[in-house]
């Protein structure tokens, strides 16, 4: 069977290598010369609920993903303003190493490729063709094409392209797979009618903060330095990461240590940004600009059913923020292992996994599913490290951190080891 991958965020990674492990022949194209997406920025992992549902796939059987970045970390236990045991991964080193993990699995990867076209009979997709006239069929095909740009949606939503990581102008924007098959994808909206969010944090060159705030921040991996009141900047309500909206970000610069000094604020003007002192020769790393503003995200939920499958789609399935409105790394990486499982599942004409709901894992796809269907779901983020989603998580007593309760939770669902081949 081959499955046919398109995307290589942190999703679309995590179904390839789930889906090689299941014995499938998988092409994985990604349209720049780099996996991981905003993942190749972002390194925040194991903060509030993530750390359970990473500890739960790990009980599951599968955590070589969560245990490559694991050595990758710069730092662990990390605590920061609303945010409890997280982790901060080298944004160089992480990339490289599931590059090599992806390669041990065989997993056929294709850079530079941005799929332009699909074929497709009865609502069953059989090819992709890349802007190179390069064509993949396969059995299955899964979207990880993402939420964010293209360049066009960044001037009409956001402040204009901020030159980030996504690299439009030089890899061509975002094309959604199965929007490209006629499907409808919704776009989320403010409660304003705003559409679309602005990515949440910013990257600093390290080097340009002053040697007393660099050499803490290598010390402790977070650092909270206040704003003189004058020159506060709150763009909170614009922030797709709404678990750092929090009164802190506002009236403090955040930094984590990812490699470079990881700004938890979606922008802030550069000439303000010098005048905080030990700032008066901070560099943006990304975006270049980012004292003007930042990409634009969640602009294609698919709709799909828990199993992660495309609803109006006979073979295709998603992960990431394509799935839901969801925030980050560890969101991206669960949603990928489902749709890789299931791809391969339904290529073998084998029985499609749902996650139970008495998994932390398993009810935040089902509950994220259900808000979107009602009034006011696409004004909300979801993610299990804060907002509504934690919220929800923890008032079903499933956010724990202790690894006998998560494990003995696995086993009472049948689930533990279950991915062990």
């Amino acid at each position: 069977m081959k499955i046919v991958i398109v995307g290589g965020g942190w999703a679309g990674c995590a179904a390839a290598y789930m889906a090689a492990k299941q014995g499938a022949h998988v092409v994985l194209t990604e349209r720049t010369d780099m996996l991981l997406g905003t993942g190749l920025v972002g390194g925040i992992m194991n903060n509030n609920g993530r750390l359970t549902v990473a500890k739960e796939m790990s009980a599951m059987g599968d955590g070589d993903i969560f245990s490559i970045i694991e050595g990758c970390l710069r730092h662990k236990n990390v605590d920061f303003p609303g945010h409890r045991h997280g982790a901060v991964y080298d944004i160089v080193k992480t990339p490289t190493a599931i590059y090599q993990y992806l390669l041990s699995l065989n997993v056929d990867l294709r850079f530079n490729s941005r799929i332009v076209s699909v074929s497709q009979i009865s609502g069953k997709i059989n090819a992709v063709e890349d802007s190179e006239g390069n064509i993949y069929e396969g059995d299955v095909f899964i979207d990880s094409t993402g939420s964010a740009g293209p360049v066009s949606h960044c001037r009409k939503y956001g402040n204009g392209c901020a030159m980030c990581i996504m690299r439009c102008p030089s890899f061509g924007g975002r094309k959604s797979l199965i929007g490209m098959a006629g499907i409808k994808e919704e776009m989320s909206r403010k409660e304003d009618g705003q559409i679309g969010a602005m990515s949440g944090s910013c990257k600093i060159h390290k080097e340009s903060l002053s040697k007393a705030i660099a050499d803490d921040l290598n010390r402790k991996g977070a650092v909270v330095i206040p704003i003189p009141e004058a020159l506060v900047e709150d763009h909170l309500g614009i922030k797709s990461c709404q678990q750092y909206a929090l009164d802190a970000y506002a009236k403090n610069i955040v930094l984590l240590d990812t490699g470079h000094a990881k700004m938890m604020a979606p922008f802030y003007p550069l000439a303000k940004l010098r005048q905080i002192p030990g700032f008066e020769n901070a560099r943006y790393e990304d975006p270049y600009a980012g004292g003007l503003g930042n990409s634009m995200r969640f602009f294609a939920v698919a709709p799909r059913d828990n199993q992660l499958k495309v609803i109006g789609l006979e073979n295709v399935f998603c992960g990431g923020e394509k799935a839901g409105l969801l925030v980050g790394h560890t969101e991206a990486i669960i949603t990928g292992i489902l749709a890789g499982y299931n791809a391969t599942m339904y290529a073998s004409g084998r029985e499609l996994l749902i996650f139970p709901r008495s998994l932390a894992i398993g009810e935040g796809i089902a509950y994220i599913n259900e808000r979107l269907q009602k009034p006011g779901g696409l004004e909300k983020k979801y993610t299990y490290s804060g907002s509504v989603l934690l919220d929800h998580i923890s008032e079903c007593g499933l956010y724990t951190i202790d690894d006998d309760e998560i494990i003995n939770r696995v086993k009472a669902c049948g689930m533990k080891d279950f991915f062990v081949n």
